[in-house]
């Protein structure tokens, strides 16, 4: 991916989040929010919330911190700046918390707070990172890694709507944040020189 696709994924993913944690701000609920909520949980029979439940896994941090390391063994260009990407997976909570205190909105069936989803936010994050550095890898295994990438990123989200942890904008706002990081992520990766190898 290209450095000018690359900011333009910053400029789109940041100003999506930023215009929904403003109408967040302003509005509390957002009108769409509990007509797609309900949708979603219309679908959720008992094999798709079990579905959902492993699905669920891929923003926890068990399975995410192997991830990260994984990425240093399967991608070169991962190991050539391995701290940009683990900065990214350290920034990734950070962020979200922060905004989740930040906006103060409560989740839909209890008083913590959900905007943005941390879920949501750490798999955009960490499958960004995925779809990024995917680049490095012949065009037959970037076409299967990256749509698997986007696909594992669009699941968590709506598990985290249908397990009825979120609002559907928190986990939309989420992936908003975490693809914002790991573009802003793959941008400092692309512009600072690996260091030189000792003599």
């Amino acid at each position: 991916m290209s450095p000018v696709r690359v900011r333009s994924l910053l400029v789109v993913t940041g100003a999506c989040f930023a215009t929904l944690a403003v109408a967040v701000l302003l509005l509390g609920s957002l009108p769409a929010d509990a007509a797609v909520r309900e949708v979603l949980l219309a679908s959720a029979t008992p094999a798709v919330v079990e579905a959902m439940r492993l699905v669920n896994m891929g923003g926890e941090w068990p399975v995410l911190v192997p991830g990260t390391l994984l990425l240093f063994v399967v991608f070169p260009r991962a190991r050539q700046h391995w701290w940009v990407w683990v900065l990214l997976m350290l920034t990734a909570p950070l962020a979200e918390t922060g905004m989740k205190y930040l906006v103060g909105r409560p989740r839909p069936e209890d008083g913590s707070f959900g905007f943005p989803s941390g879920h949501a936010t750490a798999a955009a994050a960490f499958f960004g990172a995925v779809g990024y550095l995917a680049g490095g890898l012949p065009a037959s295994l970037r076409l299967v890694v990256r749509p698997a990438a986007g696909l594992a990123i669009v699941l968590v989200a709506l598990a985290r709507v249908i397990l009825r942890a979120h609002w559907p904008s928190d986990a939309v706002a989420g992936v908003a944040l975490g693809l914002a990081l790991a573009a802003a992520a793959a941008l400092v990766a692309a512009t600072v020189r690996p260091p030189s190898p000792a003599r």
